[in-house]
């Protein structure tokens, strides 16, 4: 794999101005414990800057982006729900009912500019040349994330489902037929899969926990084998839940043994990565042990798929990962893979310097296994 690629990073800092309440982590307050900062926290994007500033510094730019235009928007989303969010934010914010989602005045405006660098990275992908005409990786460096977001209503600290705007765009503005969206995020890309469920113009694919529907109306999808599409869409959701635990061997071999073979026999014009490193081994967020080198494999096998099967064509596109300081190390981990190189950093060198449990291999595959045999009917998976 060659090491001479860019990194064209696109972001701008209004994604910073949002802010969910502070309360109980992610909760509401309770009298029980002092308030502290919502985990969607500014720090983890600035984390990322830093990231590429001192790893990357040589080979990257940060691109500005401009907020997604409301048509743009409103492919994906009902123009109710739109204005509905526009007002809510204009009247100060706050938490969303009884849900973990929450904004301030900034929100609305964060969240146009989060879809704007999706928009701006899928353009690149398909541009393929970046920075002064050299071939670059496009990175969105989104924030608020997008990929929970329904057609209809926010959830999971998402408002605007950016990977799903940008898929649209790129499919409507007829610069591809087909587009393949990897989801690698802890948690199910229940937003994703509910804008694209009736469709066979977007592969969706979601490795996550087995968590299921965390609310009746924020989040009524179970990210089950049972959900696979429907009409015309049917068979092209294509869920992988996960054993609590999965990590780095259990990640490659649901990429071995679901991810690529689907990937490749869907033929995309077009491959978007919803990245999220909340699978890393401490995140608060998530239960499984994936490290730096195991969110390089992923980064690495993605631009060999991409290469692949999609011309070379793909995107990353940020969504979680919530323990600041690991979030650095785990999207280092898939900016090396991408990029086909691996960064010695002073003190902690090429590993990770959190990587403390034992991942239960066999057990991981048997749940990758189980979802193998669930989707063979419709892919060639062996």
């Amino acid at each position: 794999m060659a090491a001479d690629r860019a990194l064209d990073v696109y972001w701008h800092e209004e994604t910073l101005r949002h802010e969910a309440p502070a309360g109980a982590f992610k909760l509401a307050s309770t009298p029980i414990a002092g308030d502290e900062p919502h985990p969607d926290r500014p720090e983890r994007i600035e984390n990322i800057v830093r990231t590429v500033e001192h790893a990357f510094d040589d080979r990257s730019r940060f691109v500005p982006v401009e907020p997604a235009p409301r048509d743009r928007i409103e492919r994906v989303h009902d123009p109710s729900y739109v204005s509905w969010l526009e007002e809510f934010c204009a009247k100060g914010g706050g938490r969303i009912e009884d849900t973990t989602t929450g904004a301030n005045r900034a929100t609305f405006e964060a969240a146009r500019y989060a879809a704007g660098t999706a928009l701006a990275a899928a353009r690149a992908a398909l541009d393929v040349d970046g920075a002064d005409g050299e071939e670059a990786i496009p990175y969105a460096l989104a924030r608020p994330s997008g990929h929970h977001a329904q057609s209809d209503r926010a959830d999971g600290f998402c408002f605007f489902n950016n990977v799903a705007i940008a898929a649209a765009a790129a499919l409507e503005e007829g610069a591809v037929d087909r587009v393949a969206i990897v989801d690698w995020d802890v948690h199910h890309c229940n937003g994703t899969q509910e804008i694209f469920d009736d469709r066979d113009d977007a592969l969706v694919v979601s490795l996550h926990h087995d968590h299921g529907s965390w609310h009746p109306t924020y989040h009524p999808q179970e990210g089950s084998l049972d959900e696979v599409g429907s009409g015309a869409g049917a068979g092209y959701t294509v869920n992988v839940p996960l054993a609590i635990g999965t990590g780095d061997r259990g990640y490659e071999y649901a990429f071995e043994r679901l991810v690529e073979p689907i990937v490749r026999a869907y033929d995309p014009d077009l491959l978007l990565v919803s990245a999220g490193q909340d699978a890393g081994v401490v995140d608060p967020n998530g239960r499984n042990l994936v490290t730096r080198p195991g969110f390089r494999r992923l980064g690495e096998r993605t631009r060999a798929l991409a290469d692949d099967a999609a011309d070379g064509r793909f995107a990353l596109v940020q969504e979680g990962g919530y323990q600041p300081s690991h979030l650095s190390f785990a999207t280092l981990g898939v900016l090396e893979g991408v990029l086909g190189t691996t960064v010695d950093l002073d003190r902690y060198g090429t590993g990770d310097p959190f990587d403390w449990l034992d991942e239960p291999v066999e057990h991981a595959k048997t749940w990758i296994d189980a979802a193998a045999e669930a989707h063979a009917e419709r892919w060639p998976v062996e």
